[in-house]
C-alpha cells in the first residue's frame, strides 16, 4: 500500500512523549499515533509500539502522562524518540519531576495531562491505550511540535 503510506505520511501528526513509571521502571517514549476519542466524556487514546520499551513498562500500569510537545521540545523529542529504554536510562538525560500517581513529568514540557488507563486495544504492532484524564498541566496554548519536523530522527527501535 505505497500510495497509503505516502498519503499518511504527509500528514503532520502532533509529536508526544508518554511517560510511565511502574514502580520499579521509569520509561518514555515519542508517540506519533494519539488522538482525542471522545468530548463527554473526555477520552483521548496513545498508540503504543509493542517493539518499544515503553510499551513492555506501560503494560502493568494504570495511568501514564502524555507530554504535548512545542517547537522548542525538538531535544525532548529526538530523546524519546532515538533512543532505547532497552539500552540507556532517557531520564538520567533530561529534568522531570514526580507528577501525579507517581507517573514522571517532563520539566521542559509544561503541556502534559496525566490519564487513567480505562482499556487497552490490540491493533497490531502497536497497542492503543484508551486514557481518562485526571490530572491536567497548567502549560497551555504553547504550540505544538509535528511530524513534519521530526521526520528526519532515526528511530530508537523499530515500530
Amino acid at each position: 500500500m505505497a500510495d497509503f503510506d505516502d498519503l499518511v505520511g504527509r500528514l503532520d501528526y502532533p509529536m508526544l512523549v508518554v511517560t510511565v513509571n511502574d514502580g520499579r521502571r521509569l520509561a518514555g517514549c515519542l508517540v506519533g499515533f494519539a488522538s482525542q476519542c471522545s468530548i463527554d466524556p473526555p477520552r483521548y487514546m496513545v498508540w503504543l509500539s509493542k517493539n518499544n520499551h515503553t510499551y513492555t513498562v506501560a503494560r502493568g500500569v494504570d495511568r501514564l502522562a502524555v507530554h504535548v510537545l512545542t517547537p522548542e521540545n525538538r531535544p525532548l523529542a529526538a530523546l524519546f524518540g532515538t533512543v532505547t529504554g532497552f539500552d540507556e536510562d532517557k531520564f538520567a538525560r533530561c529534568a522531570w519531576r514526580d507528577g501525579p500517581y507517581g507517573v514522571p513529568l517532563l520539566l521542559d514540557c509544561p503541556q502534559w495531562f496525566v490519564g487513567e488507563v480505562l482499556a487497552r486495544y490490540d491493533t497490531g504492532d502497536h497497542e492503543g491505550v484508551l486514557l481518562a484524564p485526571v490530572a491536567v498541566g497548567e502549560g497551555t496554548g504553547l504550540g505544538q511540535l509535528g511530524f513534519q519536523t521530526v521526520r528526519d530522527l532515526d528511530a530508537g527501535n523499530e515500530a
